[in-house]
């Protein structure tokens, strides 16, 4: 080894001898070194950025839950529509249902409260034992139960956007483990949809029953909702089709003009009855008869055929998810999105 010095601008080489031993010293403080460099990702568990920090994971869970994973440890029975039922873990089935019932670009924020939602309402069914589904809790029918599809479908889907997706579903599953919507200190029946025109509907102009916590509240979305306006336009002969196959003795001898009588709607312009040929029709009844994206929609006879012209999609009850949206935007976090969606609610875990 050669070690240089300078001395008043001259440069000296002063040769010696490595002492004895001094290769494995060398060696052992290079090993040192290393694992010191290495132990965050060791006492961690975090792989290490190229900077040697550790890099981003998903948030910490509750202090409660850090050595318990709820939704690990809690069984779904999920009916598929070949017959077969599956069992999956709570948190294999959320993931699932949020990346069917909710668009993976949406705002981290809206899809926690969209898996909050679809907890507390696989929870509900499960406690309800009204044997919709006898040898499963429920199904991946969204018109019964709630929508699901696949990991492999759903990163197919999604394409070259797959892991992102992916991971960031993983994230709104695992930041919301275990907890659900509470009303009087029981999980709610958390009943959701896609879009409203600027203010969602009470349960009992839907569904005739009321619910406390199931009341119209104003909702921000608009516009940017795709398909957010939309139209059906219907023969005489294709209405009175439609009318007849659902009810055999409905009346239709007269001009089509007077099929169209009196319609009903409160005052965001959710349909509560709608009068046709005679017959009185829910706005509900009306929106699946006519293939309605909603029951917000204007009814009128053109003089050769009716024409819908609808806002909106779903049922109009509970949480919007274009509504979601738009408050995470704006800032609100998931709980201030559920709470506001389900009146009177409070978001808890629905295990201890």
């Amino acid at each position: 080894m050669i070690h240089v010095t300078r001395i008043q601008g001259r440069r000296t080489e002063h040769k010696f001898k490595r002492p004895p031993g001094m290769r494995q010293i060398i060696s052992v403080s290079l090993l040192l070194a290393v694992v010191l460099f290495c132990m965050p990702s060791v006492l961690t568990g975090m792989p290490l950025s190229v900077t040697g920090e550790p890099q981003a994971t998903l948030p910490a869970m509750p202090e409660s839950t850090q050595t318990s994973r709820w939704d690990r440890g809690r069984a779904v029975r999920l009916a598929h529509s070949d017959d077969t039922v599956e069992e999956l873990t709570m948190e294999e089935y959320l993931w699932g249902v949020v990346a069917a019932e909710m668009p993976a670009s949406f705002e981290l924020e809206a899809l926690k409260a969209q898996a909050v939602a679809a907890r507390t309402y696989t929870v509900s069914l499960q406690n309800s034992n009204k044997g919709k589904h006898p040898d499963a809790d429920l199904c991946d029918d969204s018109a019964c139960c709630q929508a699901y599809i696949s990991h492999a479908k759903a990163q197919e889907n999604w394409g070259q956007n797959s892991t992102a997706y992916s991971e960031k579903i993983a994230q709104a599953v695992l930041a919301t483990d275990g907890l659900g919507v509470l009303y009087d200190g029981a999980p709610i029946q958390a009943v959701f949809f896609s879009s409203a025109p600027g203010q969602t509907a009470d349960a009992v102009a839907v569904w005739g029953n009321s619910v406390s916590y199931l009341v119209g509240v104003d909702s921000p979305e608009g516009d940017e909702v795709p398909n957010y306006h939309s139209q059906v336009i219907l023969t005489a002969q294709q209405a009175k089709d439609l009318i007849l196959a659902a009810y055999p003795g409905a009346d239709l001898s007269a001009d089509p003009a007077l099929w169209l009588g009196e319609v009903t709607a409160d005052s965001a312009g959710w349909v509560t009855t709608l009068s046709f040929g005679g017959l009185t029709l829910t706005g509900s009844k009306a929106r699946s008869l006519f293939s309605l994206r909603s029951s917000n929609f204007t009814a009128a006879w053109d003089g050769a055929q009716f024409v819908f012209n609808v806002t909106g999609y779903g049922h109009g009850v509970g949480l919007s998810q274009y509504g979601s949206n738009s408050m995470a935007k704006t800032g609100s976090d998931f709980k201030e999105i559920l709470t506001w969606y389900y009146t009177g609610t409070q978001v808890d875990y629905l295990w201890t």
